[in-house]
């Protein structure tokens, strides 16, 4: 398995679909977190003809509610490959809980760049 890397596609229909390469045919153990807790994991299909796998991530509808809402896709090593954010009805700009979640979503794809750039040199 090689490095791997998750890009968005689309979000459509309660569902988050993205692509992710590096896995090679080996079948792939990511986690999606919602507030420190697992979710349901997603539903993985290979692409043989691309060699890559076509995630899809179903949001519970149970989870989608007022304010910000992030969620953390993960690999089996706990390696953030992406995160997406869900706000809804009006965020204040002094909400700190939703400048905090924002911020917690951020640095996550920060860490990740960084550690790409450190075992990259």
């Amino acid at each position: 398995m090689g490095k791997l890397a998750l890009t968005k596609t689309r979000l459509a229909h309660g569902i988050w679909e993205g692509v992710l390469s590096g896995a090679g045919h080996d079948t792939p153990q990511l986690r999606v977190t919602h507030q420190g807790k697992l979710l349901d994991g997603p539903d993985l299909q290979h692409d043989p003809d691309q060699n890559v796998w076509l995630v899809s991530i179903s949001i519970p509808a149970r989870l989608i509610s007022d304010g910000v809402q992030t969620f953390v896709i993960s690999d089996a090593q706990d390696n953030t490959l992406g995160s997406f954010t869900l706000m809804s009805d009006e965020v204040m700009e002094g909400d700190l809980r939703a400048e905090i979640a924002l911020l917690r979503s951020e640095l996550e794809m920060l860490k990740q760049s960084f550690r790409r750039h450190c075992s990259e040199g």
